[in-house]
């Protein structure tokens, strides 16, 4: 069983670049442990809006952004996906910098299935008996969780949640990844710089301008936010979506890794048998997707 059209070795090399910009990401807001959560994922934001306006305009895709703005409907989607992956971000951020790094890998692990799960529960998306399997057993890999490790399971939960949310949203949302995110970053910019003047304003301050390392790091977010879409976006171009869905579990994968290697989280027997679970989940999910994926020659009979 082959596919009729082969993936491109640049897409593919453009597409686990992106993926391991997301897998490392840990280690990078783990440098930035002595900022509070939320003001982080302000300056991410913040400084994201030029830097998409930037690349917009090198693209020649103004045009494109300036459809989105004049649109109600895609606004209103989009306001709502804003929320979303604000909240999506600070969860995340925060979960880094207070050694849950295991459970923000398991939210990310989880989300794509949740996805499926909304689709069908949402858009009326029906699903494959295989896929109904791959859900149940993610269930029960999560209730086993339950059972020993719930004080962080709500950090995977709602980490899952918002993401999948957040993918629904924009599911549904007749705009590009670029012009979507160029949007939704602008419409909290007002919000954050706000909340920044205010802060900077307490007793307690802002950490940027406290140090220059620092200060870069809080606007380097902008670019590692920024870098890895640009790339899965060009590589979703010549690579077929099935290969794009298998990829997608390299940065979750890393995750764990550098949270049970790098930081020394607790691996528990209910964590080793949930991920086990999940693992199996994903894989039935995967084949399934790869089985049924268009482009693919049905099977020779002898």
């Amino acid at each position: 069983m082959t596919q009729q059209q082969s993936d491109s070795p640049l897409g593919l090399v453009q597409a686990l670049i992106a993926c391991t910009f997301w897998g490392v990401m840990p280690i990078y807001f783990k440098l930035l442990q002595v900022i509070p959560p939320l003001e982080v994922v302000a300056h991410r934001a913040i400084w994201l809006v030029p830097l998409l306006l930037l690349i917009l305009w090198f693209r020649k895709n103004i045009s494109g952004l300036k459809a989105a703005l004049a649109d109600p409907k895609i606004l209103g989607y989009l306001f709502l996906s804003a929320f979303f992956i604000a909240a999506n971000w600070s969860i995340y951020v925060w979960a880094v910098q207070e050694d849950h790094v295991l459970a923000a890998s398991l939210g990310y692990f989880i989300s794509p299935l949740l996805i499926v799960f909304l689709g069908s529960l949402v858009l009326k998306e029906k699903l494959t008996r295989n896929q109904w399997i791959a859900v149940a057993v993610a269930a029960a890999g999560v209730s086993v969780l339950a059972v020993e490790a719930w004080q962080t399971l709500w950090i995977s939960l709602l980490l899952a949640g918002s993401w999948g949310l957040y993918g629904l949203i924009r599911k549904v949302t007749p705009v590009g990844p670029m012009v979507g995110l160029t949007v939704e970053t602008g419409l909290l910019f007002p919000l954050f710089l706000a909340w920044l003047i205010w802060l900077s304003m307490s007793p307690e301050g802002i950490g940027f301008g406290q140090s220059w390392p620092i200060d870069l790091l809080l606007i380097g977010g902008a670019a590692v936010t920024a870098i890895p879409l640009l790339l899965f976006a060009a590589a979703v171009r010549t690579v077929s979506l099935t290969t794009m869905g298998l990829l997608q579990y390299v940065a979750p994968i890393m995750q764990f890794l550098i949270g049970v290697f790098v930081y020394n989280e607790p691996l528990t027997t209910s964590h080793m048998i949930c991920f086990g679970l999940i693992w199996i989940s994903l894989a039935i999910f995967s084949a399934d997707a790869w089985r049924n994926a268009p482009g693919r020659k049905p099977a020779a009979t002898v």
